[in-house]
Order: structure tokens, then C-alpha cells, then sequence
């Protein structure tokens, strides 16, 4: 059994003066959105072997807001290839993942980690209708495949265990507030 937490980046700021999408920062609300998805993550006690992540700016700042939320650190292997990822690149890195972890973190971008949560999770329910929605900055989905090596990840159906978006955790994170 293997499980991939999948955590898109969380807000970040349209209005700060960056030459490259690639160092765009989080905004205020993406800095507290990623934190209550940390304090999340460890009132439910998940925990990870492993993380992987985008480099991109909003990436790094999202996992440390993250981490101070969980109170521990999130010390990922940064991958260039991750950033704004396509399906294919996504299911590969998941296929090069050690066998040695159990779970998984990884972090990125839509409309990749979009994509490749509905392309692994097709059997119909609410969860995965809710993905299929929308998939918001620093939502967390949850897979769990019954597989026992990660490079059998792209031929295998996954259970969306749980879909957090950060206004489920705090109204005051979602779209209109």
C-alpha cells in the first residue's frame, strides 16, 4: 500500500512586482491557508516518509508555512521538473519515488496535480467530484494505491481518501471572503 498526499501551492500574489512567474511569492491569505493545512495535517496525524516539490517561490514558501503549521520541517528533494509539471512528468516522478516510503508529499502546480488526481482516482463519489470542481491553492488530496512499488503508480487506480480545501479548515479562506 502506498499513499501520495497531493498539496497544491497555496495563494500566491498576482500583485507583487516579479520579473518570472517562477518567483511569485504567497499572498497574505495563502500564508494562512498553508499554515491551517499544516496545523491540518498534523491534528490528523498524517505523517510522510518522503516529499518532492516544485522549487517555484510559492512552492517553497507554501511548504514553510506548512511546516510551521505542523510544527516540524518539511525538507523536500526540490525537483526543476516539477514546476508546472504536466500529467506524464507528474506520473513519472511518482514512478521514481523510493520504495522505501510508504507516503508521500508532493507539491506543486495545476493543472497538473489537478489532472493527475482525477487520471489515478476514477471511481465516481463526492470527493472526487469535488476535485473535478475545482481544485484550489493549498488543497490537500489524499490517494492511496494498493501497490507495493511506486513505479506501478501509472498503471494503477487510487482511492481519494480525503479532498481538504483550506475553507473547509477556516471560512475565511475560501473564494469570497
Amino acid at each position: 500500500m502506498k499513499t501520495l498526499l497531493v498539496l497544491r501551492h497555496a495563494k500566491s500574489g498576482w500583485d507583487d512586482p516579479v520579473a518570472r512567474d517562477f518567483d511569485r511569492p504567497l499572498n497574505p491569505k495563502g500564508q494562512r491557508a498553508a499554515m491551517a493545512m499544516g496545523r491540518y495535517l498534523r491534528d490528523q496525524g498524517l505523517r510522510f516518509d518522503h516529499a518532492i516539490a516544485s522549487p517555484a517561490v510559492r512552492v517553497q514558501e507554501t511548504l514553510g508555512q506548512v511546516a510551521h503549521g505542523y510544527g516540524a520541517a518539511i525538507e523536500p528533494a526540490w525537483d526543476q521538473k516539477l514546476y508546472l509539471a504536466s500529467l506524464g512528468t507528474l506520473l513519472d516522478a511518482v514512478e521514481a519515488l523510493p520504495d522505501g516510503a510508504d507516503t508521500v508529499l508532493l507539491s506543486g502546480h495545476n493543472p497538473g496535480l489537478e489532472e493527475l488526481v482525477l487520471d489515478r482516482v476514477r471511481t465516481p463519489g463526492p470527493l472526487r467530484d469535488a476535485a473535478a470542481e475545482k481544485f484550489p491553492t493549498a488543497t490537500l488530496a489524499e490517494l492511496r494505491f494498493d501497490i507495493a512499488h511506486w513505479a506501478e503508480a501509472s498503471g494503477a487506480e487510487a482511492e481519494l481518501v480525503r479532498f481538504i480545501r483550506p475553507r473547509d479548515l477556516d471560512p475565511s479562506l475560501g473564494p469570497d471572503a
